[in-house]
């Protein structure tokens, strides 16, 4: 059952019971992947979109001396990239962090679903262009923010987008990622992670406890790391919308 992609959906646009049927008839089709694996690798031909049922997976590009960037991490309700059947061969690779279950949705399946409903289609076009602003914000980490600001960034990032889905339990999370992870996605040694997460422990923003993180107060850390939400477009009022009406231009 897709319900994280549904509730993220409904983050930009209210769906109809029609609407969610249909997303859970084109998800049928499921995988299972081991951590550590990937879920599809550079120069493979690409025939279905993943959408992530379970678990957490990375998209990263790997270079020959072994050297690997994350560019994003997938959660649960995570689609990757839907578009991505359009190439004649992967350009990165997704992997899994941790167990994935996964649905695929053929390419065909996915643009009947654009075709015959446009909630649907107007909340894919906001989730595609909330992952491209993602993606801006990522290379403003890297580029610009100091190591405790780009950790702090994404700690407070990834904590959002699981509330968003309903996987926080009032101001905690699981996080599976590790230090090596962290640091492959801000650019940063394995040792430089480490003495910033020591620091975010040592000044009370954070409690990592195990796989689990636990964030007291996230409008203090949202200050010390130079977050500012809005590039995650939660306050959409397509979500506010009656599903049953017609479909609002403004959403």
């Amino acid at each position: 059952m897709p319900q994280h992609l549904i509730r993220k959906l409904e983050q930009f646009v209210q769906l109809s019971p029609e609407d969610k049927l249909a997303l859970e008839a084109a998800s049928r089709k499921v995988r299972l992947v081991g951590p550590h694996q990937d879920i599809i690798s550079e120069g493979d031909s690409p025939e279905h979109v993943n959408l992530i049922l379970e678990g957490w997976a990375c998209r990263y590009k790997q270079l020959e001396d072994g050297r690997r960037q994350i560019l994003s991490f997938f959660l649960p309700g995570d689609l990757c990239d839907p578009h991505i059947f359009v190439l004649r061969e992967m350009d990165h690779s997704i992997g899994a962090i941790t167990p994935v279950r996964l649905a695929e949705i053929p390419a065909e399946t996915l643009s009947d679903l654009t075709d015959r409903y446009p909630r649907i289609t107007k909340a894919l076009w906001w989730e595609m262009l909330v992952t491209v602003a993602v993606q801006r914000e990522w290379t403003v980490n890297i580029g610009q923010r100091m190591g405790l600001e780009r950790i702090g960034h994404i700690l407070c990032e990834l904590f959002i987008r699981l509330r968003g889905v309903g996987m926080t339990d009032e101001n905690s999370c699981l996080l599976p990622v590790t230090q090596i992870d962290l640091g492959d996605a801000t650019g940063l040694s394995n040792v430089h992670v480490n003495r910033v997460l020591q620091e975010l422990r040592m000044s009370g923003l954070i409690v990592l406890k195990g796989k689990r993180l636990t964030i007291p107060d996230l409008e203090a850390l949202q200050r010390v790391s130079l977050f500012n939400i809005n590039y995650l477009h939660l306050d959409r009022e397509g979500r506010r919308f009656d599903a049953n009406g017609p479909v609002p231009h403004s959403a």
